[in-house]
């Protein structure tokens, strides 16, 4: 059974030396990453997959089920694929506090987590996307997919290669929110200057 998170605002992120300084900024960055993306250009979402789905092994540990409403996303940044997101929530939470995920169409799942005062928010895990992993084939088939350019020259390295997740509570149901980076985006400003 998942556990509430102690703390409202904790946004610790895992120690990554690996990571550039670029990474550990968006990896770490608290708040909303939509509002983030939107300093850089116009913020547009795609629904690839959303619905009742079997859960990856930290999914399963993070929610303590097996299936799960899931729901999909790539988020654009003018039009180029910038962030491919994977939100689940127990199936009972859709019929409770998550039910207003299933209604988001192609807004991005922020309008729901930081207008609601009651949503709280656990730490911030960062994590390396592993070739071949359950995880980094289902991105990369959405990503091939959806995210190359019509001249199929997009490059091996333009595949995100890491990710952020935390879950958030809302009247006791967890949802975990999964973020993976496109490399070009990096550089881009994370704040307000």
């Amino acid at each position: 059974m998942p556990r509430s998170p102690a703390t409202t605002t904790a946004t610790a992120v895992a120690t990554i030396t690996t990571a550039s300084a670029d990474l550990r900024r968006w990896l770490g960055a608290p708040g909303s990453l939509t509002a983030r993306l939107r300093l850089n250009g116009a913020v547009t979402v795609d629904v690839l997959a959303q619905g009742r789905m079997a859960l990856l092994p930290q999914e399963r540990q993070a929610l303590g089920c097996q299936a799960a409403h899931v729901r999909e996303v790539l988020l654009r940044i003018d039009g180029r694929a910038a962030v491919w997101a994977r939100s689940v929530t127990p199936l009972s939470a859709v019929k409770g506090p998550w039910a207003a995920i299933e209604g988001l169409g192609t807004r991005p799942l922020a309008e729901l987590l930081f207008s609601h005062r009651r949503v709280l928010r656990g730490p911030l895990q960062a994590s390396h996307l592993r070739p071949g992993s359950p995880l980094q084939r289902r991105m990369a088939r959405a990503w091939w997919v959806q995210a190359q350019p019509l001249t199929n020259t997009l490059p091996p390295d333009a595949l995100p290669r890491w990710a952020r997740h935390s879950l958030f509570w809302h009247r006791g149901q967890p949802l975990q929110v999964l973020e993976a980076f496109a490399p070009w985006m990096l550089p881009l400003p994370s704040e307000r200057r």
